[in-house]
Formats: C-alpha cells, structure tokens, sequence
C-alpha cells in the first residue's frame, strides 16, 4: 500500500504536520472505494491536489479526470457544462454537446466551489450521484454514466444549508466521507518548509539568490495567521525574490510584505451575496471599528462581574478593582453597564461604594470612530497615505475621499 510519505513525494506535497498527515490518510484510504468525497477548507490551502490523489489512487486511475470550477462557469449554462445540450435547446445551441458526466465516463470528475452551483443543478447532481443518471437540457432521453465524484468547498455547507443555498440530501450525498485540509495557520511546523522551498524555486525561475530569512523573520513568519494560506505565502515569496536587492530578510522587510491579518475571519460569501472589492473594503474598516469596541467593553464587564461577586467591604480587593479600572481606563467608555441595567461603574472609584448612578448616553457613531482611526494611522505613518491606507485596510482614492468628508488635512 502507498505511504503517505510516497504521496507526497508524488504529488508535490510539502509538510510534516499531523492534520496534514491526516488528510493524506483518509484520501489513501477511500481511494480504492467507489464512494463520494466532499473536500473542505479555507482558500489556497490546496485543496485542488486531493481529487488527483484520489483518482490515481483508484481503480479509475486509467480513466478520464477533469476538473470543474463551478464558480467560474455562469449559472445559465453550468447546466449545459456538466450534462450537456441537444441542438436547438436555446439560443446559441447551433448544434448538440456531450456534458462533462457523459465526456467522463468511466473516470473521475471534480467539482470545486460546489458550494456555488444553483439549486436547478444541485437537484440534477443529486440524481446523478443517486442513480447515475442524467437528461442533457432540451432533451428528454434518459442517459447512464459511471463517474466518481468528488467535490470541494470552502464555505460552510450547513450554513448555506440554513440560508436555503445548497440541499442538505446533496450534502449528506456528497459529503460521504469528508477531508478538512488545516489552514495554514494551523501548520506552523509546516511554513518556513513552504517558504523555502518557493524561495528556492523563484530563485532558480529569475536567477537570483535564494530567501533566507533571520530568526526574528522567521518568527515573524510563523506566527502570522495567513488569511490567504499557501497561496499568500507563494506570493509573498515571489515579490520578495523579485524586488529586495538584499536576500538575507529581515523583521523589518518582511512586516512590509505583510498585511494586517485581518481581525474578523468573516465567512466566504455565496454567489449573490456580496458586492465590489471597494465596498468590501470600507466594510471591513467599521468591523474593525466595531470590534475594537466590543473587545474593550467586554474586558471592562469582565472586572466589573468579578468585583460584584466580591464583597464591597473588602478594602484588599476593594484597592485591586481601582487599580485595575485605572489600568484599563485609557482604552475604555468612562462608564460600563453591568449585567444589571440599572448600574453603571465609574472608573475613578475611591472610598465610596459601588452605587446606582444614572446611566449616561455615549456616542458610539461610527463616524468618530472612523474619524479617529484615521487621523491616528496618518499620525502614525507621518502624513503618508499608501501605508495608512495599507493599515486601515482601504485603498488610497477611499481614504482621500474620507479625509475630504472628514475635512482632515
């Protein structure tokens, strides 16, 4: 039987780590079965190499193999891609066409993002994993095929369940047996490996020295969360080789390559739901806004619900609560509620009791807070735009058109 080690050497494959390890395992395993897989994970962890370990793995390994991206394929004619359309079935169709399932026939068909297709397909998919069976569109003649399939996504398929976006009878189809492959973050052994070896690669594609990076660098490197995943590491190995004239890296130069990872981890959206890059990006500013907010309020809760189960005549622990509001009152609203609405804490307590108060309003507009969080990133970067933009996570023309609205000079 193949080992793990061979599959990776096979297929290019570049990591130590045991979720890794496990991933290749369960793909050995299922290989030699006839069953579907459903292969999950964030974006550019590599998900594309699992169905070909799969399928040459199998006893379909001389058959055909083809892979479909599903969200690249428009949704009025996904239908005609994967089974196919007899001439005249609408507009265009000058002439009949073999669908993908009658094309692969006897092998293995991999659909990533089938998280993207419509629910007119799904029901068609659904059929064909049950029965094998499929009509090509404008057609009324039953077709067999023999195909493996194996499909991939990177959103969360029980959520889009909920939403009314993809069949839960497709999915318990599909996902048979399910392969997570770990993001990156969570294969830290695995990073400076990768690094290395893209390093290496670029080196020999442009004729320059190879990466190396100091221990700080290096450091640096695996603790960052890699929102992208291999595909930004890949990348981030590329431009270095390309633009840094000194190839011994450093902290330093290597915090210039890397974005803010960004705080909120918000899901993959479905086809439909999302809009232009620009808007995104303005989004992601008042997330950040808002979680700032609601990371300090809840530090504060936190101090003010211990010292209510305390008891306020402790002098000792009456002094530690003071100290602790005093520490946490620079980056905090001067009064929070506590879990009863009737209370609120001022910071500055000192002899007296903790007492009612009357609660007092404070502005949360997100006006201000974007306000603040932009001049504070010109402050820190001295006036220059590209790198407060780069902090605030927005492009430059947004942030000059900000700074106009906020009539910031």
């Amino acid at each position: 039987m193949t080992t793990a080690l061979e599959i990776k050497q096979r297929f290019g494959i570049i990591g130590t780590s045991p979720l890794l390890d496990h991933a290749i395992d369960v793909a050995r395993q299922v290989a030699p079965t006839e069953i579907s897989v459903l292969i999950s994970g964030e974006s550019g962890v590599g998900k594309e190499v699992f169905p070909q370990i799969i399928h040459q793995l199998s006893p379909r390994k001389h058959g055909p193999y083809i892979a479909v991206n599903c969200g690249a394929i428009p949704e009025g004619t996904i239908d005609s891609e994967l089974f196919g359309h007899e001439k005249g079935s609408f507009t265009g169709a000058h002439e009949s066409r073999k669908g993908y399932f009658e094309v692969v026939d006897g092998g293995t068909i991999f659909l990533d993002e089938v998280g993207e297709l419509p629910l007119g397909t799904q029901v068609r998919l659904l059929r064909v994993l049950e029965s094998g069976e499929f009509i090509k569109v404008g057609s009324s003649k039953v077709q067999k095929t023999n195909v493996r399939v194996v499909g991939a996504t990177n959103i969360d398929l029980l959520r889009a369940i909920e939403n009314g976006k993809f069949r839960e009878d497709l999915y318990y189809r599909l996902n048979t047996v399910p392969i997570r492959i770990p993001p990156l973050r969570d294969r830290k052994e695995d990073i400076h490996l990768l690094f290395r070896k893209f390093a290496g690669d670029f080196a020999e594609r442009y004729r320059v020295p190879p990466l190396t990076l100091q221990p700080e660098a290096q450091k640096l490197l695996t603790e960052y969360r890699w929102p992208g995943n291999i595909r930004q590491l890949k990348n981030l190995a590329e431009q270095m080789s390309i633009l840094e004239k000194n190839h011994q890296i450093s902290a330093d130069t290597l915090l210039k390559y890397l974005p803010p990872a960004p705080l909120n981890n918000l899901p993959v959206l479905l086809r439909g739901e999302g809009k232009v890059q620009n808007e995104f990006s303005e989004r992601d500013l008042l997330y950040k806004v808002l979680f700032d907010m609601k990371k300090d309020l809840n530090d504060l809760k936190f101090v003010v619900n211990d010292m209510m189960q305390h008891s306020s005549s402790d002098p000792e622990w009456r002094e530690r609560s003071v100290q602790l509001m005093d520490k946490l009152q620079t980056n905090t609203p001067s009064l929070i509620q506590t879990s009863d609405p009737n209370i609120t804490i001022q910071p500055k307590v000192e002899s007296e009791p903790i007492q009612h108060h009357e609660e007092v309003e404070e502005s949360y507009s997100l006006r201000d807070h974007e306000k603040e969080y932009i001049k504070k990133a010109l402050l820190k970067y001295k006036g220059k735009k590209k790198p407060a933009a780069k902090e605030l996570g927005i492009s430059e023309r947004t942030l000059f058109r900000k700074m106009q609205d906020y009539n910031i000079h």
